[in-house]
């Protein structure tokens, strides 16, 4: 009786190991109203041509990555969005997407992005901003984004990432399919 129970319980430990695993490549994440409602807000920006009419711009079109920690993806931002204001899950200032080989691209995730002093100016004491109760990273200037001192936070709406679903990087996207430019 003992050592059936003692089966029985490694078992359910080998399986709850292996279950982080398995998430981790579930696509999109599910199981948070915050992620629900950026895939609410964006799912029409799935394709990246809906989003160019919509005023959304890429200031360069190249798909940012990290040699030990994943990729972001190309950085798409609506300009009209982007403030020192108290930003809304709905309204991300962001869309981030990652490159396909046959030149498409595939809509993973979100970014919010407030400019700090205007922020800090506003609240003087603090805290700092918030998006549906996730406090906001602070990238004081100057910084890789070759912008003034922001405020961000990644959400992963459309891409599930192992280290989480605000994490800056993410393992399961990748810059490796972005064809890039031949010069002669």
């Amino acid at each position: 009786m003992f050592e059936t129970a003692r089966k029985a319980s490694l078992a359910l430990g080998f399986a709850l190991l292996a279950l982080p695993a398995a998430l981790a490549h579930a696509d999109p994440p599910g199981g948070s109203a915050f992620l629900a409602q950026v895939r609410q807000a964006t799912a029409a920006y799935r394709n990246i041509n809906v989003a160019a009419q919509a005023g959304w711009v890429g200031r360069d079109p190249f798909c940012v990555s990290g040699p030990d920690r994943g990729a972001m993806g190309i950085h798409v931002a609506n300009p009209a969005l982007i403030s020192g204001n108290q930003p809304k899950v709905s309204e991300p200032q962001i869309l981030i997407y990652e490159p396909q080989a046959d030149g498409s691209m595939v809509l993973v995730g979100v970014e919010y992005v407030v400019i700090a002093d205007a922020w800090d100016a506003a609240h003087p004491q603090g805290p700092a901003p918030s998006v549906g109760g996730q406090f906001m990273l602070k990238f004081p200037a100057p910084n890789m984004f070759d912008m003034p001192s922001i405020y961000v936070l990644h959400a992963w709406a459309w891409r599930n990432n192992p280290a989480g679903n605000f994490a800056m990087w993410n393992r399961n996207v990748t810059c490796q399919k972005q064809q890039l430019p031949t010069f002669s």
